[in-house]
């Protein structure tokens, strides 16, 4: 083997191996997730039977949301992937976002993407950047729509649509060659979806919530929600535990919940979570069994 294959394998050799290395790693830290945490999978048998149903389903819809957010950020690139494939992606992007410290599942979908679709990491990043602005917007208006008046959070609202079509508006009119694909009817979906992501969220806290404690107000659950996003932002634990938590504790003047009560709505999310987690991971094997198609088939195959 002369000198140019040597550092021709050399080169290749991490994109051979990325993919059993970032398996490897969710394992091993889920592995290390459940035993330091296996109170949450025992919380689950305390859970009403009627709770845990209600809250697994809209999960199973949440994921469906987030198939379609994925989707809505490549269409921004100008990007379209097939159905089983991002449901694969996202799958496995909750695994890593969960059980890993970080978003890790924002960085392996920018690989995916860079190696099967060519994507440049900047116009991903972008991509990603527009949408998690997006989601805090809307989780902002959603902290103000629960703990403030309406005369109050109507301009608010009124004056970030006003500001979002300006600001589309010259973009397009400025960048006729830019990086990214961003015209109203993309940007419109986009921004849909994640409204669909936010207010699925609120239906899921609702029902936790109210679970543990009667008698609270829908308003409540808003303000809740919206402060919950915002730990997305400084999710360095795996599943943002005591993160969020501590996010909506510091919140209480807000959405005025006891800390037990936050507390105790949040266990009963992350068990039912949990729960869902690792049905889908089941669902996901036996797919790989019976098409030979798992998520390691589709990072290493290039896109046809």
């Amino acid at each position: 083997m002369n000198t140019k294959d040597q550092l021709k394998k050399y080169i290749n050799f991490p994109k051979k191996t990325v993919s059993a290395l970032l398996i490897l790693a969710t394992i091993a830290a889920a592995v290390y997730f459940f035993d330091k945490h296996h109170n949450l999978l025992t919380s689950l048998k305390h859970v009403p039977l009627y709770v845990t149903a209600e809250v697994f389903g809209l999960y199973v819809l949440m994921l469906g949301v987030l198939i379609g957010i994925f989707q809505a950020t490549m269409y921004l690139n100008g990007k379209r992937l097939k159905l089983k494939e991002n449901s694969l992606i996202n799958c496995y992007s909750l695994f890593m976002n969960f059980f890993i410290p970080g978003q890790t599942g924002v960085a392996f979908r920018a690989y995916y993407m860079k190696k099967n679709y060519q994507l440049k990491y900047l116009d991903y990043t972008l991509a990603t950047i527009i949408y998690y602005l997006t989601y805090a917007v809307i989780s902002v208006i959603f902290i103000l729509a629960g703990s403030q008046p309406y005369y109050l959070t109507l301009p608010v609202v009124l004056a970030v649509i006003a500001l979002a079509i300006l600001g589309l508006k010259i973009y397009l009119r400025r960048n006729q060659n830019a990086r990214l694909k961003i015209h109203f009817k993309s940007f419109s979906y986009l921004v849909l979806i994640t409204l669909t992501q936010v207010v699925l969220q609120t239906i899921i806290y609702m029902i936790e919530i109210r679970s543990v404690k009667h008698g609270v107000k829908f308003s409540q659950v808003v303000t809740y929600t919206g402060t919950a996003n915002l730990a997305l932002f400084v999710a360095l634990t795996p599943g943002a535990i005591g993160i969020r938590e501590s996010f909506l504790i510091l919140s209480e003047k807000l959405n005025h919940l006891s800390s037990s009560t936050i507390v105790l709505a949040n266990v009963v999310d992350r068990s039912v979570y949990i729960a869902f987690l690792l049905i889908l991971g089941v669902v996901i094997a036996l797919l790989k069994v019976r098409d030979r198609l798992g998520v390691p088939k589709i990072i290493e195959s290039s896109n046809s």
